[in-house]
């Protein structure tokens, strides 16, 4: 793979967050963050999004993969540890959102690996996702009701329905893989270690026909399902909440 992309000073640093891309056109967005699990805060939220728009303009860029460098998790979710003031928090939120709605609303396939720990944050990247492969030791959670986040409907419900949603979302109950895959959260299963190399496989298969044909595809599946527009409206939800409500728990480090 090519090292990071040029243009360095638009790109917020981090040592967190690795960027890539191969000859196959297929860019490589890596958490490097294993000491946590990747728990995401600022600093990579910020760079995440920075790497999102350098693959978006790249002409040579024709799939994108998310993945993480620890195979005991892809992400934990928010880093509550995170020492951050009130406005920092609404900050650090809004940055959730923006991801959520740049990876729903990516013109190019993307496709997450999902392996260990896949929570929060983790777990709403990937269903941003167009394309999954789980591994076999996936722990799929989505915590939002039990810390009263409102977050999860916008994209989970057009994954697996409104019948599927509801329990995951009310019951905060963890998924492992049989139960992913059955339900359609993810599309392939392989050993844990495999995961990014299965995922840029897939991305792969779709980065290899012709970009405008794989792009307005995906314009017209999001346009008849609305998806991107419910995206939004969440994560304007998911701002005011931390704005004017609880907000996220904090945890001493």
């Amino acid at each position: 793979m090519t090292d990071e992309p040029g243009g360095g000073e638009d790109v917020p640093m981090s040592e967190k967050v690795a960027y890539s891309v191969d000859e196959n056109g297929v860019a490589l967005i890596r958490l490097e963050r294993a000491e946590t699990r990747n728990a995401l805060n600022t600093e990579m939220l910020e760079a995440i999004l920075a790497y999102l728009v350098t693959a978006r303009e790249d002409g040579s860029v024709r799939a994108l993969v998310i993945s993480s460098d620890d195979q005991m998790g892809l992400s934990a979710g928010a880093d509550v540890r995170e020492a951050l003031d009130p406005e920092g928090r609404v900050h650090r939120m809004e940055l959730f959102s923006l991801v959520y709605d740049e990876l729903t609303a990516f013109p190019k396939p993307t496709c997450a690996a999902c392996h260990g720990a896949c929570v929060g944050g983790g777990a709403e990247i990937a269903i941003a996702c167009d394309l999954r492969v789980g591994g076999a030791n996936l722990r799929l959670r989505f915590p939002g009701a039990a810390l009263g986040v409102p977050v999860g409907p916008a994209r989970l419900v057009t994954l697996c329905g409104l019948s599927v949603a509801k329990y995951l979302l009310l019951t905060g109950r963890e998924l492992g893989i049989e139960e992913a895959h059955r339900w359609g959260l993810v599309h392939q299963v392989v050993p844990a270690a495999r995961t990014e190399a299965a995922a840029i496989q897939l991305a792969t298969s779709a980065a290899a026909h012709p970009p405008e044909a794989t792009k307005r595809l995906k314009r017209m599946l999001h346009e008849w399902d609305g998806v991107e527009e419910r995206s939004q409206r969440e994560g304007e939800g998911q701002v005011e909440w931390q704005r004017s409500g609880p907000g996220l728990p904090f945890r001493d480090a």
